[in-house]
């Protein structure tokens, strides 16, 4: 990850130049802001900045000193990832730490890039377990700490989703943040810093990332690697609320819109039909997908029971919607009103929730269509 593959904050980007080039890098940075604005993927690229042996004066890492090499895989042995994990650990007194994922991590965050929290919550099957930092991992760090530079640089620790350690933890590197040994350089990155203890904060110098403008996001999707056109990267543009993970998931959605809606208006017909073999058919069809695919399914069904409902209103500038979808929602709109919204709405967050807890699917997914065929009365 360099600056130059963050899309938007520019802002942000220069002030850490600047302060790197001055030599006044704080010893601990909070980086924070909304969810999908690059706040983990320019910790990263700093850090690359910081280890960087031939950057010179510029504005950029080199890219092919041996330390950028060591980063293209994230495996500099000066750069430490902390980050929530499932506590797997069966042994007294040593729950399980980051390192004991990392090689998942570092997969994951390379073939990604711009992911949530949910998305690495998939990765490692957490299923419904809760996922923090815990207690033991201060100690890693602390040790870790302890040893001089292994390439004479910097020590740097992104600790990502700070707010997810766990008061032990976090009480325990205080003492870290407030007398860190020569050369070191936390980063902090949090959706939701005002969860984190203040007595962290305070030890902080906050860097807020604001929302990606609109404009940004659309000339980002219609350049080099997306490629889409002006009037789709526009409307995905608008979507996304100037987050990039939202615009990059809505380009996976996009992809898959074409499949989703034929499946959609099979649903919406056959159930105004009341036809029900061919709905007991329709959701062995369904019950035939994976489960992720099977929750981003519900997802589009969300997101069209939504834009159908606005469409009522007759405002077009707030519908984000494919020029097929709106051809189907001509028609289609007038059956989602203010008496069925919340129900329609209600039973697709039921069939979302069962698919989390693995109930059959064929199940959910006929149950759904049953009830739906309710509320399309109304």
């Amino acid at each position: 990850m360099f600056f130059r593959d963050i899309v938007g904050q520019q802002e942000v980007i220069g002030q850490l130049i600047k302060e790197a080039q001055a030599g006044t890098v704080p010893h601990a940075l909070l980086f924070c802001g909304p969810e999908g604005t690059g706040k983990l993927q320019t910790a990263i690229a700093f850090s690359r900045y910081l280890l960087c042996r031939d950057k010179g004066t510029g504005t950029e890492s080199c890219g092919t000193c041996p330390s950028c090499v060591k980063m293209d895989k994230l495996v500099h042995p000066d750069l430490h990832f902390v980050f929530p994990v499932i506590n797997k650990s069966k042994t007294a007194g040593r729950s399980t730490i980051s390192d004991d994922e990392i090689g998942i991590w570092r997969e994951f965050v390379l073939e990604n890039r711009y992911f949530g929290f949910e998305d690495w919550m998939n990765a490692i099957d957490a299923e419904n377990k809760q996922a923090r930092i815990f207690v033991t991992e201060s100690e890693s760090i602390t040790s870790k700490l302890s040893l001089k530079s292994v390439e004479g640089g910097y020590k740097i620790v992104i600790i990502w989703h700070a707010e997810k350690m766990k008061a032990e933890c976090a009480n325990s590197l205080l003492k870290l943040l407030e007398e860190p040994p020569a050369g070191t350089v936390f980063i902090l990155v949090s959706d939701t810093p005002e969860q984190m203890l203040e007595t962290i904060v305070s030890r902080t110098q906050r860097i807020e990332f604001k929302r990606i403008p609109i404009a940004e996001i659309e000339v980002s999707l219609t350049g080099p690697g997306y490629g889409l056109d002006s009037g789709n990267a526009r409307k995905i543009a608008h979507f996304s609320g100037g987050s990039w993970l939202k615009a990059v998931k809505a380009l996976r959605i996009n992809a898959e819109s074409e499949e989703f809606l034929d499946y959609f208006m099979q649903l919406m017909r056959f159930t105004y039909a009341r036809k029900l073999k061919e709905l007991k058919s329709w959701s062995e069809n369904m019950a035939a997908g994976g489960r992720e695919w099977q929750k981003r399914f519900l997802e589009y069904c969300q997101r069209m029971i939504r834009e159908n409902f606005i469409c009522n209103f007759h405002e077009p500038e707030l519908n984000y919607m494919t020029e097929r979808e709106e051809q189907f929602s001509v028609r289609f709109a007038p059956y989602v009103n203010e008496k069925n919204i919340i129900g329609l709405t209600n039973v697709i967050s039921d069939a979302q929730r069962d698919i989390e807890q693995n109930v059959n699917s064929k199940m959910i997914f006929f149950d759904l269509s049953l009830k739906i065929i309710m509320l399309m009365k109304q």
